[in-house]
């Protein structure tokens, strides 16, 4: 048992340790702005309170032998009433505080305060809750004045025994802004999530009132911090002072033109904003934009950086850029960077991190319900024994942009702005950094609505966002400035006509808000390397095997050579893979998303191993990749020669990116200069016909209008290829990408009555997906301008999990993960071959190779579901750290596991295999 008003000053006691040792400079200021001066205090009085609630009979009842003692104090309740229905104390602390402030604070500030307490399970209520709904439970939030007296009571003692005078010396002066109460909610959480740990001794409960006080509740919250080891970002960093911070930074011989020109655009930027920096591929984004973040950090007083990426496999490389650079502040702070995303375990720096640890109670798989662990998220204990690395308490469900330094996908940012619980979590964990979004071009029409709703949100708070990319259509340009601008000025509808286009290739555009007005600053300079021609060519194939684009890959390096093939879909890429690898078996690469994360890891490493910047020798004289969209972010390859299938105009200029990428590489002559085979369309009249898994990815109208681009120079489609067209990479890039995305035709003659006709299917469905997405993001549409956080997750969603968070913000089906076993007479073999025991158990030695078979199957809902109803773990796994929640796909001797309807396969070379039975 524990007194109510120990836990409050527990929690109170771990705010304050928050106060000192993790928040952002930015965020105690601002809460010193809300309190005139007392923010530490008045911190910890916000996170204590937070239960307050649990003075009433609905929660007393609970617990047999308290309840008897709160009889005996006086206060009584009929048990048969609280049985009809349940009065939670969340929404309860809400109407005590609604109660006890009215009579001494104004209504202005009651407002913003109680849906913290309402919202601290994690979703906040309507303020219906206390009219209509909280008639029913008279009984049990407590009848008559000596439930009220005590109420009352319990809120004025918590608030003296924090130094206050009384509650009127507690009022705030002003309110913050409603990211700032989202912000603060999170914390709040934050706060009692760890105050509720009873683990280990950390906050055990006392029964005597003799026993309580602050100072002994800082004793416990000083003991508890140290054994989690939590720790802070960066705290307040000086302006630095380095004229070439990316020499200093990271050891290069200097700053090129456009890095330079980013980090002196950070540095003039007069408010918190959004700076858009688009460059070609190689050019250096990623080092200019970290060094941007500390200037901007210092600045603005953040306390770390997320850096999100778009997709799993693009965060690992970064992770350990990020991991490089932030040891440039000190040692520790590398140990502290967290990466976010669902095949982490693979990655060998962040196993490194967690080797030693006795056990692993987090759930890698996201299998574990909402509540799985427990109430509070709890289910991970301190750091590591020696006392380095990361603490295991930011790796719980909610909890992991809470580490200072995040590298994750864009998902984790697109989930702080949909309506799901515990947001409020995963916001504060934002709220304090410098924001980092590599390829924000990818973020389709339905991605962008949580992509804006971030932005909004985001500016309001005053963080820093930093946006790269090849380049963005000059609409998209305007739309996120808007989005963030609206937050920032805390009104909608902002002006943005006055935002420049870029001048020149690579740019930087600034937007922020000075004076309650938009400030618009675009700079531009040349690019690191010249343009060069890159010459694009028919290569006629719209079949389903591709043997022409394998015939032709053939013949491009039958003298030698690096080709790399993407296609838009696995099924053509296998057939293209089987028909290459028998005229040259050893040299043909296969990478696509069906492959298991260990093929698919060692295949990456191997790819850019042989033919990334470091290559040297080890480039071999022939070489093919096969590859679908995996190829196209991120992908530091250098290829000769190109074939591609058709794709929209700026995720074709992406591939062409891995095309001659490198200056100094060594090529066969008749590879010397960029060409690009594009194939996935065939001859056809009045328009190419177009591959169908192309048009059911891309739609129709952005493949004809790349058509159209490349028909201008190249001619019509021909059966016998031919036709070429020469565009100057990067230099026509944003030329290219604006007139795509522009409104004016650009289909060829006779084409008009067929583009208009895609160009309005197009444009229903983008409106059809924004508005589905507009019912999802976290604020409903005309609710922006509310001043509270009263009613936010009216019509939440349901999501809990990791997959079905990602399929609500990337608008698929839920896709289910499994780990690939096979099974004969003598019992279980990983994928790989390695013998586990009759159960499936697998030690220690064993376990990665059974991770290896780690498989994310098609995102079908007839099989995803009965995936998630059917698979479970082998028997031998459920003591086994990171294998526990996982769900094995058994495939007998036969090779295939027969699941609902469904017969699946894998092949070590080509992978997973899906027919419907």
């Amino acid at each position: 048992m524990n007194l109510l008003l120990s836990h409050l000053l527990d929690t109170a006691a771990v705010a304050e340790r928050l106060w000192d040792e993790f928040l952002a400079p930015a965020v105690r200021a601002d809460v010193e702005r809300v309190c005139g001066g007392e923010g530490r205090r008045f911190f910890m009085w916000l996170c204590g309170i937070h239960d307050c609630g649990k003075a009433t009979p609905a929660f007393q009842d609970v617990d047999r032998e308290g309840a008897a003692a709160v009889r005996a104090a006086g206060l009584s309740w009929r048990e048969a009433t609280l049985k009809k229905g349940r009065w939670r104390h969340d929404k309860a602390g809400a109407k005590i505080l609604r109660d006890v402030l009215g009579d001494v604070w104004g209504t202005e500030e009651v407002d913003w305060v109680w849906p913290l307490v309402a919202g601290h399970h994690g979703s906040f209520p309507s303020e219906a809750v206390f009219g209509r709904t909280a008639g029913k439970f008279t009984e049990h939030h407590g009848r008559g004045q000596a439930w009220r007296t005590v109420q009352r009571a319990v809120v004025e003692v918590f608030t003296r025994c924090l130094g206050f005078e009384s509650l009127g010396a507690v009022r705030p002066v002003a309110a913050p802004t409603k990211a700032g109460q989202l912000r603060l909610s999170g914390f709040v959480v934050m706060a009692d999530w760890i105050a509720s740990d009873t683990r280990e001794g950390r906050f055990q409960g006392l029964d005597r009132l003799e026993e309580l006080s602050l100072v002994r509740a800082r004793q416990r919250a000083e003991r508890a911090w140290g054994a989690l080891k939590l720790r802070g970002g960066w705290g307040r960093l000086p302006v630095p002072s380095q004229a070439d911070l990316i020499r200093h930074r990271f050891g290069d011989t200097g700053a090129r033109a456009s890095q330079a020109q980013l980090v002196e655009v950070a540095r003039a930027l007069p408010a918190p904003g959004v700076l858009f920096v688009e460059a070609p591929m190689g050019e250096g984004k990623t080092k200019a934009a970290l060094a941007a973040a500390e200037v901007l950090a210092a600045k603005f007083g953040a306390g770390g950086v997320y850096v999100g990426m778009p997709t799993q496999a693009t965060c690992d490389p970064m992770f350990s850029t990020v991991r490089k650079w932030v040891g440039n502040f000190g040692d520790s702070f590398s140990d502290d960077v967290a990466l976010l995303h669902g095949k982490k375990m693979f990655n060998p720096q962040w196993r490194q991190l967690w080797e030693g640890r006795e056990d692993d109670p987090v759930d890698p798989f996201g299998t574990v319900g909402e509540d799985g662990v427990d109430e509070y998220g709890l289910g991970a204990g301190g750091g590591r024994e020696d006392g380095d690395g990361p603490s295991e308490w930011y790796l719980g469900r909610h909890r992991g942009l809470l580490s200072p330094f995040v590298v994750g996908t864009i998902d984790q940012l697109l989930f702080a702005a949909a309506r799901t619980k515990h947001v409020m979590l995963r916001f504060a964990g934002l709220a304090g950094k410098v924001v980092i979004l590599d390829e924000v071009h990818a973020a389709d029409v339905y991605m962008s609505e949580f992509l804006c709703e971030g932005l909004r949100w985001l500016g309001q708070a005053g963080v820093p966002v930093i946006l790269l990319s090849a380049t963005l259509p000059p609409s998209q340009r305007r739309r996120l400035a808007r989005a963030y601008l609206e937050g920032a000025a805390g009104r909608a509808g902002m002006d943005v006509s006055g935002l420049p286009e870029p001048a020149g290739y690579p740019s930087v555009t600034s937007a922020c808000v000075v004076g309650g007005k938009p400030d618009f600053v675009a700079a531009a300079t040349g690019p690191w390397r010249e343009s060069r021609e890159v010459r694009l060519e028919w290569l006629p194939d719209v079949s389903a095997d591709a043997a022409l684009v394998a015939d032709r890959a053939e013949r491009e390096v039958a003298a030698g050579g690096v080709a790399l093939v993407v296609l838009n879909s696995v099924e053509r890429a296998q057939e293209a893979y089987r028909r290459l690898a028998l005229v040259y078996p050893g040299e043909v690469h296969l990478l696509h998303g069906r492959l298991c994360a260990a093929h698919r890891a060692d295949r990456t490493e191997r790819c850019l191993h042989r033919l990334g910047p470091s290559a040297g020798d080890d480039r071999p004289r022939r070489m093919i990749v096969v590859a679908t969209q995996l190829a196209e972010q991120s992908f530091d390859v250098d290829a000769d020669v190109l074939i591609t299938d058709l794709a929209p105009v700026d995720l074709l200029l992406q591939r062409i990116g891995r095309l001659h990428r490198h200056e100094d590489t060594l090529r066969p002559e008749h590879l010397s200069s960029p060409r690009v085979l594009v194939t996935g369309v065939g001859p056809g009249e009045p328009v190419p016909e177009l591959l169908g898994a192309s048009l059911a990815i891309y739609g129709r109208y952005l493949l004809l209008r790349a058509v159209a681009l490349l028909m201008r120079g190249a001619g019509p489609v021909r059966h016998d290829e031919g036709g070429n067209v020469q565009w100057s990479i990067p230099g026509q890039v944003p030329e290219l990408v604006a007139e795509v995305y522009g409104e004016d035709p650009v289909c060829m003659p006779g084409w008009a009555e067929l583009e208009e006709s895609a160009r309005q299917e197009w444009h229903k469905s983008l409106r059809e997906r924004a508005d589905q997405a507009r019912t999802r993001v976290l604020s409903r549409e005309g609710e922006w301008g509310s001043r509270t956080l009263e009613g936010l997750h009216a019509d939440g969603t349901g999501c809990s999990r990791e997959e079905e968070l990602r399929a609500l913000v990337r608008d698929g089906e839920p896709s289910a993960e499994v780990v690939i076993v096979r099974r004969d007479e003598r019992g279980y073999r990983a994928l790989d071959g390695t013998r586990l025991g009759v159960q499936g158990e697998a030690s220690e030695e064993v376990r990665e190779s059974v991770l290896g078979g780690t498989t994310r199957l098609p995102a079908k809902q007839a099989l995803t579901a009965v995936v998630e109803s059917d698979l479970r773990p082998l028997s031998g796994w459920t003591q086994v750290p990171w294998l526990k929640y996982a769900k094995a796909l058994v495939l007998e001797e036969s090779g295939y596991a027969e699941v609902g309807g469904f017969r699946l396969g894998y092949d070590d070379v080509l992978g997973l295999s899906v027919e419907t039975q």
